[in-house]
């Protein structure tokens, strides 16, 4: 999977922002801490759970059933909003 190249993000101050290009896809801004914008800039290749999760784990000290459940959440939020490639 991998998250469609109209869904663009950007720093705007502290905040990240994910926006689409194309509004028949999603019309909406996507505001993202630190670790939703790292997954995000996971997905701008071809990759899938098990590999953000290992990304994910060598650059937090959390425990790895607490980095799924959020990649997981993160990943049903944009294919509820169809921005991911599958």
């Amino acid at each position: 999977m991998r998250l469609k190249e109209e869904f663009v993000t950007v720093l705007n101050g502290d905040d990240y922002v994910t926006v689409s290009t194309d509004t028949q896809l999603f019309s909406g801004i996507i505001r993202s801490n630190s670790t939703a914008s790292f997954i995000l800039s996971c997905l701008e290749e071809e990759t899938d759970v098990d590999t953000i999760v290992g990304k994910l784990l060598e650059k937090y000290d959390v425990e790895k059933t607490v980095v799924r459940i959020d990649v997981e959440g993160i990943i049903e939020k944009l294919r509820s909003i169809n921005a991911l490639y599958e």
